[in-house]
């Protein structure tokens, strides 16, 4: 059984003899898919493996690898392990500095590269953290931007091995459970990241419990989407480890804007994101709804309401309702399911907690829509909604073995394989946050009456107005990130007599605004400061309060555009923003909005 395999190595190489010639990965080149097969990927796993121990690399060296997702990401990933090495991925935004300090802290000995644009920024930070030995490339970097580090041309390296596979694979036997498979780096709750030490057997036990929460859907020749980046823990352990698990292919989506093309034509069968792009996707079919209007809006609109009266109170819906319900599956249901590509079984949510209104949207449709629950530290799934038996205001059950419990202050604690070693040299934040083999996730919830985990607060994000009234930010937050002129928010108000906010506007609404009023041309940051683009976001703001507490409304808000980005001219927001990440400009306008 593949699930009992002795590490991730010996996985993958158990399912190159299973599936032999069968397609693996997929990407697209010339507009025209192309894929590598299982076979393919073995022997350049064992061809680059064999090159990185020839150029020095020992049992324990760290290697960083910093590429956007494509299929050389898992190649090189199982290469650096296969060899007993430790990959540390990073994320292709960080700058140089941030590039520095995670090869430096690492004691990285060689870096992976994927393209000329990117070596522009690592390839300084190597020769600054001073650990690093040689680089390799995916692509021909020039000679001029090398910065006097050694370089070697990916597939240079791979046709001069003679190495065979057979050789590897019996060195990679020695590989055990508990030897650590990775560094990835996570901010935590501030501060320089910290490097989290993940086992092949943590990620083992994330990939079984995966497959044995899924199996009652039928895990047979699976097609994953893969769209988040790889260096996120979520992505490298359900996007990678889990479909070679279960002998799956991956097809790496081309971009965003790409997104609803590649699913049309790869036909994906499982998709795991954050739930921003589930927002994203929320707020574009019903712009695309809304757009069209008529009949077509009137049966959309019909079919979210008797869809969710029939997951909320099946028993409510009458006789006429059950009819209309099965007649729009067939007008409407079939329609967004074709959208999807047609063969989709589910879409898992992790990374942040999934607005309920966006996961009653979803499953209204017809869409599977599961939520889970985890965080780098485990690996990183701790929890997912059974298909059978999924509660979207949950974060579903815990996996399989996954001990879980909720602390006497009400923090979620976890113990298992699936517990990181430790943050990589610091015993002290170590200390903080494993007790006893318990990992204590900073997340405040409770089970209900059949086992299902709900995250009601962070633990340290937890507001304490002035007048000693606990109130839960994140609530609030996802509700006014569900209006469609809102794309995140950050609550504010510890201490303080009520709350005020930090709002970033949605960016489709936002681009649509200005064209309508001639300044598509603006910057974002001048949109932000205009008065009749901010009523119209306090105007979504009054919505929200007009359904809260007292306690709980929001009374002045503040505009941002800093978690945009621009990338070839489109306008896309960071994941989310958070508390302890805020930056001292944002705390001081926070705090200004109290004089006003």
């Amino acid at each position: 059984m593949t699930e009992k395999s002795k590490n991730l190595v010996s996985l993958f190489f158990e399912q190159t003899v299973r599936k032999g010639d069968a397609p693996f990965l997929w990407s697209k080149q010339g507009g025209n898919w192309q894929s590598v097969s299982w076979a393919e990927a073995g022997k350049q796993v064992s061809a680059l493996a064999s090159g990185i121990c020839n150029l020095g690399i020992k049992p324990g060296d760290r290697v960083g690898l910093i590429s956007e997702s494509r299929p050389e990401w898992p190649i090189a990933d199982l290469a650096i392990m296969a060899a007993g090495g430790i990959t540390v991925p990073a994320y292709i935004t960080n700058g140089v500095a941030d590039h520095r300090h995670v090869l430096e802290d690492s004691g990285a000995s060689a870096v992976i590269i994927s393209t000329p644009a990117l070596a522009k920024k690592v390839l300084p930070a190597a020769k600054e953290a001073a650990c690093v030995r040689f680089a390799i490339t995916m692509e021909v970097i020039p000679e001029d931007n090398t910065n006097g580090i050694s370089t070697h041309l990916w597939d240079t390296l791979i046709s001069s091995q003679n190495n065979g596979l057979e050789t590897l694979e019996a060195a990679a036997g020695n590989i055990v459970r508990n030897d650590t498979a990775c560094l990835i780096y996570t901010s935590g709750t501030g501060g320089a990241p910290k490097g989290v030490m993940l086992s092949h057997g943590a990620i083992l036990c994330n990939c079984s419990g995966s497959t044995e929460m899924l199996k009652e859907i039928g895990l047979d020749d699976e097609v994953f989407l893969s769209f988040l980046p790889l260096s996120h823990s979520y992505e490298h352990t359900a996007g990678q480890f889990f479909p070679i698990m279960i002998g799956a292919q991956i097809y790496y989506a081309e971009g965003i804007d790409k997104l609803a093309q590649n699913m049309g034509e790869v036909h994906p069968t499982l998709m795991t994101a954050v739930p921003r792009l589930y927002e994203v996707m929320h707020d574009r079919i019903r712009h695309g709804v809304k757009q069209k209007g008529g009949l077509s809006e009137k049966l959309f609109e019909l079919t979210t309401t008797l869809g969710r009266k029939e997951y909320e109170n099946p028993e409510s819906l009458s006789m006429v309702e059950r009819i209309q319900n099965r007649l729009m599956s067939k007008l409407v249901r079939k329609k967004v399911k074709d959208r999807f590509g047609g063969q989709l079984k589910a879409l898992i949510s992790g990374g942040a907690p999934l607005n309920y209104d966006i996961g009653i949207f979803f499953t209204a449709l017809g869409v599977r829509l599961l939520q889970g629950y985890g965080q780098t530290e485990s690996a990183p799934v701790i929890s997912c909604n059974p298909p059978s038996h999924n509660r979207i205001e949950t974060v579903g059950t815990p996996m399989t073995g996954v001990e879980c419990r909720i602390a006497e202050d009400g923090e979620i604690i976890v113990r298992g394989e699936l517990v990181m070693q430790g943050y990589w040299n610091n015993s002290e934040a170590t200390e903080e946050v494993i007790k006893d083999g318990w990992l204590y996730t900073g997340d405040i919830g409770e089970f209900d009456l059949d086992g299902h985990l709900k995250i009601t607060d962070r633990k340290k994000d937890i507001i304490v107005n002035s007048g000693g009234d606990n109130i839960a930010p994140q609530k609030i937050e996802g509700i006014l990130t569900a209006q469609p002129e809102i794309s995140q928010a950050m609550v504010f108000g510890d201490k303080r007599p009520h709350l005020v906010a930090l709002i970033v506007p949605d960016e489709e609404f936002a681009l649509l605004w200005a064209k309508k009023n001639g300044l598509e041309n603006e910057p974002m940051d001048s949109l932000t400061e205009n008065s009749g683009f901010s009523s119209l976001i306090s105007e979504a703001v009054d919505r929200v309060n007009n359904d809260l507490s007292v306690i709980e409304r929001v009374r002045r808000i503040t505009l941002t555009a800093e978690a945009f980005t621009i990338d070839n001219g489109m306008i896309t927001p960071t994941l989310k923003i958070r508390r302890h990440m805020i930056n001292a400009k944002h705390g001081k306008t926070l705090e200004a909005l109290y004089g006003r």
